[in-house]
């Protein structure tokens, strides 16, 4: 008699949170990208310091520097192990960023000044054709299990897989 044991099921890697949205390539777009990012950040149980200033400072400035009438850009958030990863995808990849030292009498151009200072790396990455993604990377603990952990255009978390 032939007897077969079955193996315990394996256990499912746990998702990666993430979260993506598009929004619209003006003021009140970047605005809605640093309050969306904020509270996915909060559901996930992580620091916001750092993190929502990162956002705001990528956002206006594809808001800004990346405003192409008509095309949107992309917020997208993920967490790999103990790096929160914050990337901005707009549609001007002839157009790219370098920090450059700010006038003291200027309004504007210190936002890259200040994702130089808050993240632990960040560059850029040519995408398809227009596209360019201005990303940092900031380590952080890792996500509460049983958190939601995923997202999606149009809303913030949805839920937990396994």
């Amino acid at each position: 008699m032939n007897q077969e044991t079955a193996a315990p099921p394996a256990e499912l890697p746990s998702p990666i949170p993430n979260f993506t949205v598009l929004l619209s390539p003006t003021p009140r777009g970047a605005r809605l990208a640093r309050l969306l990012a904020t509270e996915q950040l909060r559901t996930w149980g992580l620091p916001l310091d750092a993190a929502q200033h990162i956002v705001a400072e990528l956002a206006a400035n594809a808001a800004t520097h990346g405003r192409v009438p008509g095309r949107s850009f992309r917020l997208t958030l993920y967490v790999v192990g103990d790096t929160l990863r914050i990337e901005v995808t707009d549609t001007r990849g002839d157009r790219l960023p370098r920090i450059q030292l700010p006038s003291a009498e200027g309004d504007s151009g210190r936002g890259l000044v200040v994702v130089e200072a808050l993240a632990d790396r960040w560059g850029v990455a040519s995408g398809r054709t227009p596209r360019k993604t201005v990303w940092a990377e900031i380590t952080v603990p890792a996500p509460e299990r049983g958190r939601p952990c995923s997202g999606a255009s149009g809303g913030l978390s949805q839920g937990t897989r396994g």
